[in-house]
């Protein structure tokens, strides 16, 4: 038996989303505020939001994000970050027996405007950790109301799309940047 959909009821997927980013208001990085959940059998498992390793000063203590005095664009040198991603976060304080085959919601917040961070998804590293994890799909928040789901299962399939077929040998593609 399906249950009829009833008028002013948020689908699961916005349920978790709409968590995930109240999680991201924790965040201490000032450059974006992620948050993330993670979710198995309907139950969640673990939450996490982006900030410095814990007993460390954050960036919001110190005042100052290296990345952006240096006008680092998205998606490079993650290791000027005092950071932890929040994936990175949720998947660290969840055993990776509650992770085999959940679904991680992300969402990502611009620390000015409060707005949903459209083309938000997880870096290489958290894509790797994620795949590690046993986690089965991600749903990221585009913008209020709407989210794009990507299949964990795809990015191992096409290599993280960090190689390309050459001669019939993979070589690595160089990030940008580099």
């Amino acid at each position: 038996m399906t249950a009829a959909k009833q008028p002013g009821r948020v689908s699961k997927p916005q349920y978790y989303l709409n968590i995930a980013k109240e999680v991201a208001r924790r965040s201490t990085c000032l450059r974006r505020h992620y948050g993330a959940v993670i979710v198995s059998n309907d139950q969640i498992v673990s939450t996490g939001y982006a900030g410095a390793p814990r007993k460390t000063a954050n960036c919001t203590e110190i005042g100052t994000c290296v990345r952006i005095k240096l006008g680092v664009p998205k998606g490079e040198h993650y290791e000027w970050c005092r950071a932890v991603h929040a994936e990175q976060n949720a998947i660290i304080h969840a055993s990776r027996f509650e992770m085999m085959g959940a679904t991680l919601y992300l969402v990502g917040v611009s620390p000015d405007t409060g707005a949903v961070i459209k083309g938000a998804e997880p870096c290489r590293i958290c894509k790797r950790m994620i795949i590690n994890s046993g986690i089965e799909q991600v749903f990221i928040e585009t913008a209020p109301g709407r989210y794009q789901v990507q299949q964990v299962a795809d990015w191992t399939r096409h290599n993280l799309g960090e190689l390309k077929k050459v001669k019939g040998r993979l070589v690595p593609l160089m990030p940008r940047g580099y």
